[in-house]
């Protein structure tokens, strides 16, 4: 007895698999300057299921009416008081219902209308990987490019690569929602770094795009949050690498410098 029509078309349904979804995370505080190519980019994307959390710590300048002149269905803001960034990231992670997660700051973009479709698309649904990574852009305050990111992402990411640094960058980091832990409030300017390792050192899967996923903005950092940053990153890699390993590696990166 062949099926009916209906049959096949919800056998199909059955055996088709469900794209993933992903979620988009802006943190803000006074962005208004750079945050309306942010919005506008994650608004392009050609991915149908994607949806945009935007945690805002209050802001005294336009964001917040930004925010709301670009708010649509997919997308989720608030605006209050918080801890800062890495306090905000905890709350806009607890508020995601996507599979995927994605921190995108202000004034970064994905690299092009695409890029989200093209990422999901190197992957394989039923059998979706704990983390996806891919390269990074620099681009300036026009959103021109500049360079490709210093560091290269590795062929084969693990948890160990970061002794060379942090090869990835944040925003082209994705991780499956529900492998989600917090960001260590102690660390101040690098727990992104510290965030990272923990994740592939829990990941059972982690997935090379092969693509250009991000344009980064190049902000740069003061003097005093830079030198504050490397020194926390300094105690996080000796914490998971050691410290000898980690003071060969810093004496190499100086040894690299002066050579160039």
């Amino acid at each position: 007895m062949s099926p009916s029509g209906q049959d096949v078309i919800a056998l199909h349904r059955h055996i088709r698999p469900k794209m993933k979804s992903l979620s988009v995370i802006t943190v803000t505080y006074n962005a208004a300057l750079t945050l309306e190519r942010t919005l506008k980019s994650v608004r392009e994307q050609t991915y149908p299921h994607i949806e945009h959390l935007i945690v805002d710590g209050e802001s005294k300048d336009n964001t917040v009416a930004l925010i709301q002149q670009y708010a649509q269905e997919k997308m989720v803001w608030v605006s209050e008081p918080d801890q800062g960034l890495y306090d905000a990231m905890n709350k806009a992670a607890g508020m995601a219902s996507g599979d995927y997660l994605c921190f995108l700051n202000a004034g970064d973009t994905f690299f092009a209308p695409d890029s989200v479709e093209k990422m999901m698309h190197t992957m394989d649904p039923d059998n979706a990987p704990d983390i996806i990574y891919g390269e990074t852009a620099i681009v300036d305050e026009r959103g021109a490019f500049l360079s490709m990111r210093r560091l290269k992402a590795p062929d084969r990411l693990t948890w160990k690569s970061f002794r060379q640094g942090m090869l990835v960058c944040h925003q082209a980091f994705i991780i499956k929602r529900e492998l989600f832990e917090p960001y260590d409030l102690s660390y101040r300017f690098s727990s992104d770094f510290d965030w990272c390792v923990r994740m592939m050192k829990k990941a059972s899967s982690i997935h090379n795009a092969r693509l250009t996923l991000i344009n980064y903005l190049n902000e740069g950092m003061t003097t005093t949050h830079r030198k504050a940053s490397l020194k926390e990153r300094y105690h996080i890699m000796a914490h998971y690498y050691g410290s000898f390993s980690t003071f060969l590696h810093h004496l190499w990166f100086v040894v690299r410098a002066v050579l160039k």
